[in-house]
């Protein structure tokens, strides 16, 4: 059950409308790495958690907190939106025809689909897809993908506050900063706190570690044309996991045989069909036989 409240988490007034800064928002609302996605990402991490205590405390708390940023951010969008699509297209028609054209820059669908608000579609217009989501009922390679979903979105977000200049709008970007910055550090201490709870044989991406052909699982092999990938941490000692030492391997032999596909039916490529072929099937077709 969820409780909502009419307080913002965050205040979300921009100093004046920007339908055309709008449009480029959405992104952080409905695009593969807005925050639909973490919200829908950690909710359903947390409904499949089923491990009762800290971790799916936390998970929860997160997940309940993303639903206030895209509250934040929808309501961002529907007040730089003030004002359009008829006053601002008629000031950008009036200046510029072209860009009056485009309405002034502004995503169409803002004024025609959403009333003049908002949408669960990214800067483009394509609409939020559940598949964008990760959860998989596994705690550290969830948390894994956490990490990249709070890196993704904050990388968006710094890059929209230096396409502004609105101080009302940096505003809340600062706080949506800060925030990726405290989850991406959450992410982290809690794949920490797997390892310190002793969990990651029992939750944790580790099985089949017996059946795994060992002598692949620590070789870097050099395969491109660049020459100093060996010089990494990712070539040499200890690999993370503490079960291998890493190792290079200078252009590795192929290990399987020739990737040729077995002779394809005929009638399925007519192209390989001789024209005494063809026209014996259009006979056959004609007098039914």
């Amino acid at each position: 059950m969820f409780y909502h409240t009419k307080r913002l988490q965050f205040e979300a007034k921009p100093e004046r409308p920007d339908p055309v800064y709008a449009h480029k928002l959405q992104e952080l609302i409905g695009g593969a790495w807005g925050e639909m996605t973490v919200t829908m990402q950690y909710l359903f991490q947390g409904w499949n958690c089923r491990i009762e205590g800290k971790y799916k405390d936390m998970i929860m708390d997160i997940a309940t907190e993303e639903i206030g940023h895209v509250e934040m951010l929808a309501t961002m969008v529907a007040r730089l939106l003030e004002g359009a699509p008829s006053e601002m297209t008629a000031r950008a028609a009036e200046n510029d025809p072209v860009l009056g054209a485009v309405i002034g820059g502004m995503d169409p669908q803002q004024a025609i689909v959403g009333g003049g608000g908002p949408l669960p579609a990214d800067a483009n217009g394509y609409p939020w897809n559940g598949r964008y989501i990760v959860a998989s009922g596994n705690l550290l390679a969830d948390f894994r993908a956490n990490v990249t979903a709070e890196s993704q979105g904050r990388l968006q977000t710094a890059r929209l506050y230096h396409m502004t200049d609105d101080p009302g709008v940096k505003d809340m970007l600062k706080f949506n900063l800060a925030r990726d910055t405290m989850h991406q550090n959450q992410w982290l201490a809690a794949i920490e706190q797997l390892k310190e709870d002793g969990m990651e044989d029992t939750i944790a991406p580790n099985a089949l570690l017996d059946e795994e052909y060992r002598e692949h699982a620590s070789t870097l092999w050099h395969l491109s044309d660049g020459e100093t990938s060996q010089e990494g941490r990712w070539a040499r000692g200890t690999t993370p996991d503490g079960q291998h030492e890493f190792s290079f391997l200078e252009r590795p032999e192929p290990l399987g045989g020739p990737a040729s596909a077995p002779t394809p039916p005929e009638h399925l490529y007519a192209t390989t069909w001789n024209e005494e072929t063809m026209l014996q099937k259009a006979k056959r077709t004609v007098t039914g036989q």
